[in-house]
């Protein structure tokens, strides 16, 4: 009979979502304040980043020997 509540109880808690402003992360914060530091920090990171328009692409004869002496190496 314990057995059968112990299972009743993890599935509801299983079922319930904790609430992101009750977890503490690292530095105290909590989850949702942290999410919204991670997507500013993305946000710069991304709008710092500029595409390299000066890389030439490759041809399958470059791929090959990459891949080749990628191989020997190790």
């Amino acid at each position: 009979m314990a057995a059968q509540h112990r299972r009743q109880h993890s599935r509801e808690s299983m079922t319930e979502k904790p609430d992101p402003e009750k977890i503490k992360g690292p530095g105290g914060l909590n989850m949702r304040e942290l999410h919204e530091l991670v997507k500013q920090s993305h946000a710069r990171d991304q709008a710092g980043r500029t595409p390299n328009n000066l890389k030439q692409p490759q041809n399958r004869w470059q791929r090959l020997v990459r891949y080749v002496w990628d191989k020997k190496r190790g």
